[in-house]
């Protein structure tokens, strides 16, 4: 089997699930296709030695993560948004909370957006992130921390109780199995 049938063949197979990793990535379906047109021709350039050496599949997701990080587009400050100027739209968008996370999502800078979706949607460990985005540990870390902080200021807790995760603090004046007792710290509370 030749370079460019064993080509075609991961194209047929694997395309859909690189467009779905693109839409994740940039937040936007058009950004999307870019990014799987762009990598894919980039994959075929670079075939014959990626193919023999270790899986295309990561080449590809490594090719599309630094592509959406770098400012490889000219029109990177434009931003399309889902509603048209006139008409209506017929697609059911999220909606509540998921709205809300898909939004502040988008409103993260790229780097931490990045770092979020190669942990949370790839599920890559800190090293493998910084290898993919080439950069340190502790910055993947560092845009960890602040895309998540972003996150948890723009998106209210959906079960509305207040608490910063599940070992996170309760609501003040709490007196549930978490909250200090004044009784047995000397009526102070901690």
């Amino acid at each position: 089997m030749d370079d460019d049938s064993r080509f075609a063949d991961f194209v047929a197979e694997r395309a859909d699930a690189l467009l779905r990793y693109g839409y994740v990535l940039s937040g936007n379906p058009h950004d999307a296709a870019d990014l799987t047109q762009e990598t894919l021709i980039r994959l075929h350039r670079a075939w014959p030695r990626v193919h023999r050496k270790h899986d295309p599949e990561s080449y590809a997701r490594t090719t599309m993560a630094r592509l959406h990080v770098s400012a490889w587009r000219l029109r990177r400050r434009e931003r399309l948004v889902w509603d048209l100027p006139e008409g209506s739209h017929l697609d059911t968008l999220p909606s509540g909370v998921e709205q809300e996370l898909w939004q502040a999502l988008g409103a993260l800078p790229r780097k931490q957006r990045a770092v979020l979706v190669l942990r949370y949607y790839e599920q890559l460990t800190d090293e493998e992130i910084a290898g993919v985005l080439g950069v340190s540990r502790g910055t993947v870390r560092s845009h960890a921390s602040l895309g998540l902080g972003r996150l948890r200021s723009a998106v209210p807790d959906p079960a509305g109780t207040g608490t910063a995760g599940p070992a996170g603090p309760g609501p003040a004046g709490s007196t549930g199995p978490g909250a200090p007792n004044p009784t047995t710290t000397g009526g102070r509370t901690r």
